[in-house]
């Protein structure tokens, strides 16, 4: 079991959490992009204000659910969802999955090997 957060340590995560809801500006995201709690870095990709720059970087973050974010956060590019895509079908995940529903919703067709086709994905 880990150590337990102080009350300070809770409230400052608390604090953050809703900064990281509120933010409304690229320079405002800057300090969520590091975020050792996983939960805040979710919040921020889920902020209805992240710009596409934002949720491009965010689609680095080493947390499952935030790149899930990204890929149904509607500013997100459609070349930050195409790089949410994964080649090798044993690497598929809920990211993947994730990115090819919202990319099939636009009208991206994918082939057989469950990438898109050339034509619809340019």
């Amino acid at each position: 079991m880990g150590k337990r957060k102080t009350p300070e340590e809770r409230a400052a995560e608390a604090e953050r959490y809703i900064r990281a809801q509120g933010a409304c500006t690229d320079e405002e995201f800057e300090p969520f992009f590091d975020d050792a709690n996983q939960a805040i870095r979710n919040a921020a990709a889920l902020n209805p204000d992240a710009s596409p720059a934002v949720l491009a970087r965010f689609a680095q973050d080493r947390f499952w659910s935030v790149r899930v974010a990204v890929a149904e956060h509607p500013r997100t590019s459609r070349e930050t969802v195409l790089g949410l895509l994964e080649e090798k079908s044993a690497r598929r995940g809920v990211v993947h999955h994730a990115a090819r529903a919202r990319l099939e919703r636009e009208g991206v067709r994918f082939g057989e090997d469950g990438l898109p086709e050339r034509h619809a994905a340019e």
